[in-house]
């Protein structure tokens, strides 16, 4: 019975078999390597860290980034994983080429390694902060 319903109200939804390209990617792109705006690979915080790992830690970052923030240390765990860490942003934020950056430095701890890091970091108005700079300053 329900079928019999269903059947009657159909409708089609056009599909297009052109790819869905992200930010002016070009087409030979795979996404197999995570891409900046320049086309560039995207830096990453550590090669250590998995992706719960990552989405903890960048969070972090974020907050710590935040010119309107105390400028204060900002801490993060994941309890799965063990791993854990800091950023602490450097000095006040600053104007390049209209996005707002900021320097910070960082401090990650897994089972495996401890990374004291410093870099830099930018963001256009409404956009996540992007990685422009980072330095592994000690490894453990």
């Amino acid at each position: 019975m329900v079928s019999l319903t269903l059947s009657a109200c159909s409708m089609t939804v056009p599909v297009s078999t052109k790819p869905i390209l992200w930010d002016g990617a070009s087409e030979d792109i795979t996404g197999s390597i995570a891409r900046n705006r320049a086309g560039k690979p995207a830096m990453k915080l550590s090669k250590s860290l998995d992706s719960e790992d990552l989405r903890r830690a960048t969070a972090a970052l974020s907050t710590a980034l935040d010119p309107q923030g105390s400028g204060a240390s900002v801490k993060w765990e994941n309890p799965n994983s063990g791993a854990k860490g800091s950023f602490t942003p450097s000095g006040q934020a600053f104007p390049v080429q209209g996005k707002i950056c900021r320097g910070f430095t960082g401090e990650i701890f897994t089972g495996q390694e401890d990374e004291k890091l410093e870099g830099s970091a930018c963001r256009e108005k409404s956009d996540d902060w992007a990685l422009s700079d980072v330095k592994l300053m000690k490894k453990g």
